[in-house]
């Protein structure tokens, strides 16, 4: 089969021929029908420093938000059929582990993710665990189920934990406003949240962001050392009740601190390039602030969230305007161009060759 794969420790992938996956026997065998790209593909792409320190095995297929179509199914398998539409829960666990059996196998101590660990999902096809293979209604547009997966952080961002206090009547902000972030205002302002603020430097992810429903969206280069004020003046001078940290820039770590009000939570989700500082005392302490370090979905609480979310006409139709853009898997090349020079919110990958 054709794939794109990282195929040494250096910038860019390649487009080559590997031997078609054997499902073992708790596995499936899925034919890709759409993929997307993902900030962390973007990373290894460009191979930048959080790359060069993670990414132990090359050469790799790239690659881990999919939608597809079940070919073949190992002979344990018993849930999925050939014929089913699926998607990937791309956080492999072991099953095994403390964390796993003790309900949170989002941590599994052993995980392993699609495009990262393994090979991934930028090929003709792909082997899932049983476990991982989320099935699809088969109406639902290849496109929009292929990026469940992001849609599932924007969702364990917001509500982090199963008893977690609602989001109705309450002021949200959203600092970056890349795929997940948009992602997350859809699903912010649906929950009920009643003022949801976002911060964003690049003009067509701030334009999105107004259509996603934010209520305000702020540059902060625009606003300068005026931002956190203009929070806290459309918060009745108390901050935000919710705080979620998309962007990996390290001035949005400060500000999600600086704009939340005593005991607010905060959900740190983006990937920041190098070590970062904080000042602990003021940031969380004296503010009795509630962190959640925010790693993939709930298994599976997540998904079934996403599932009735995406049952609503009105939010796919929303959720479906993040792609700016569709490109044959083949030139995933010009897919991290378009990203990189900020032309593109997400972009789709079509299964074409």
């Amino acid at each position: 089969m054709k794939a794109i794969v990282k195929t040494r420790r250096a910038p860019g992938a390649d487009l080559v021929t590997v031997p078609d996956p054997t499902p073992a026997e708790d596995e499936v065998l899925v034919a890709v029908r759409a993929a997307s790209v993902c900030g962390t593909d973007v990373h290894i792409w460009e191979w930048n420093e959080w790359a060069q320190n993670r990414i132990k095995r090359i050469p790799m297929i790239l690659g881990h938000e999919l939608s597809g179509e079940v070919v073949k199914v190992g002979t344990r398998v018993k849930s999925l059929a050939v014929g089913d539409h699926v998607s990937a829960e791309t956080h492999i666990a072991d099953g095994t582990c403390y964390q796993c059996r003790t309900g949170k196998m989002h941590i599994c101590e052993n995980v392993q993710v699609l495009g990262v660990d393994r090979d991934g999902v930028f090929a003709e096809y792909a082997v899932l665990p049983e476990v991982n293979a989320w099935r699809n209604d088969p109406s639902l547009d290849p496109t929009l189920a292929s990026i469940q997966e992001p849609l599932g952080n924007a969702v364990h961002c917001l509500l982090p934990e199963e008893d977690i206090e609602d989001l109705a009547g309450k002021s949200v902000l959203i600092t970056g406003c890349g795929p997940i972030g948009l992602l997350a205002i859809i699903v912010a302002k649906t929950f009920g949240a009643a003022n949801v603020i976002a911060t964003e430097v690049n003009q067509v992810r701030f334009d999105l962001a107004r259509k996603m429903g934010a209520d305000l969206v702020l540059n902060p280069r625009v606003e300068g050392a005026g931002l956190v004020q203009r929070i806290r003046d459309v918060t009745e001078g108390h901050g935000v009740d919710v705080a979620t940290e998309m962007s990996g820039h390290p001035s949005s770590l400060s500000l999600v601190f600086d704009a939340l009000r005593p005991g607010g939570r905060v959900s740190l989700l983006g990937l920041f390039d190098g070590p970062v500082s904080l000042n602990f005392d003021d940031a969380i302490i004296f503010r009795a602030a509630r962190v959640h370090g925010i790693f993939g979905r709930r298994m599976f609480d997540t998904w079934y969230t996403v599932k009735g979310l995406l049952t609503h006409a009105g939010f796919r139709e929303k959720m479906g305007q993040i792609i700016t853009h569709r490109v044959p898997i083949s030139e995933v090349g010009r897919a991290m161009d378009l990203i990189r020079s900020s032309e593109a919110a997400k972009v789709s990958l079509t299964a074409k060759w």
